[in-house]
Parts: C-alpha cells; structure tokens; sequence
C-alpha cells in the first residue's frame, strides 16, 4: 500500500473516533440540559403557589383581625363582668334577694 492511502485511511479513522466522542459529549450535554429543565421546572411550579399563597395574606389577615378584635371585645366584656360579681361577692353574702331578683 501506499502512504497516501494509510495516510487516508489513519485519517478517516481519527475523523470517525471523532465524531463518536463529539456525539457523545452531544448526548451528555442534552442529557443535562433535560435534567435542569426538569429541576427548573419544579422549581418555576413552586414558585408560582407560593407567589399565590402569599398573594392572598391580606384578604385573609383584614379577616383575621376583624375576629380578633371580636375576641378581644368579648374577652373584655367578660373581665368586666368577672369584675362586677367579685365586688358584688365581697360585700353580699350570697342574699336571698340577690339570687331571687337574677332569676325573675
């Protein structure tokens, strides 16, 4: 054989090592580039329901605070009125005329 032609023949075989090894490392590449818009996809979901989640604090905490203050309105009412029977029970002894005037 001639030199040109092992020549040609070397060279066809490093082109076809090549463009195996480029193909592969092609392969790889798609392979991680699936993977992470997989994983940025997740993320990107989750995002969005928190952002939605989050969206809604205000209605519900305008809410919150309206039945909190109804709490704390009742819950004054009734440290008033705990207030009012200990002063009446500290100078009553449990009178007749108290009980039966409560019950009319």
């Amino acid at each position: 054989m001639e030199a040109y032609i092992i020549l040609w023949i070397v060279s066809l075989v490093i082109g076809l090592v090549v463009i195996i090894v480029v193909g592969f490392l092609l392969h790889k590449i798609k392979s991680t580039a699936k993977a992470i818009d997989k994983a940025a996809s997740k993320i990107w979901t989750q995002g969005k329901l928190t952002a939605n989640n989050t969206i809604q604090i205000p209605i519900f905490l305008s809410t919150t605070n309206a039945v909190v203050a109804k709490i704390f309105n009742a819950a004054v009412n009734i440290i008033k009125g705990s207030d009012a029977i200990k002063q009446h029970a500290a100078g009553c002894p449990g009178c007749p005329k108290c009980v039966l005037e409560n019950h009319k």
